[in-house]
């Protein structure tokens, strides 16, 4: 991702960009890949369709189309069943959520400001080096989102639709 890439924004979007970037192009098997605001909102996403233009991080093209935009509802609609189990439950917080399917995977992260992390993966992506790299995306990203930073890359999204 260039400079020109990320013009107008931010330098914590830019990062938050190059973040995402990282891990799609890091972990083998990602087919799709979104951060999603503590009330369901896209913020950041691997599909094309969902980002400006060459702001978008790169994705693998075997992943079905528009696939961000559902695996962020999806997110959001596991995290508030997981977050009712937990509250039952008395568990505390909910800290992952992994959905280990025929023909792929879910897997949710939580963010430390309540935003959630979705990544889909194929049948064959290697289930622990996926949670890995969630948790460094997390570790790295989850000081830096920021209120202000949800709002900019939120409005980022809306004016590329």
């Amino acid at each position: 991702m260039t400079a020109s890439s990320t013009f107008g924004l931010s330098s914590e979007a830019r990062n938050l960009h190059w973040l995402l970037s990282n891990l799609v192009d890091e972990v083998p098997g990602l087919l799709s890949v979104a951060v999603v605001s503590s009330d369901g909102l896209l913020l950041l996403s691997s599909d094309p369709e969902q980002n400006v233009g060459p702001t978008a991080p790169a994705v693998r093209q075997d992943g079905p189309k528009g696939s961000s935009a559902d695996l962020a509802t999806i997110v959001s609609g596991l995290a508030s069943l997981t977050q009712g189990a937990a509250k039952l439950m008395d568990g505390g917080d909910v800290k992952q959520t992994m959905i280990a399917m025929e023909s792929g995977s879910v897997f949710v992260m939580a963010i430390s400001d309540g935003s959630l992390l979705g990544v889909h993966g194929s049948p064959d992506c290697d289930m622990s080096v996926v949670a890995y790299h969630m948790a460094l995306f997390v570790g790295r990203a989850g000081h830096v989102l920021t209120p202000e930073l949800r709002s900019e890359l939120r409005k980022s999204l809306e004016s590329a639709l």
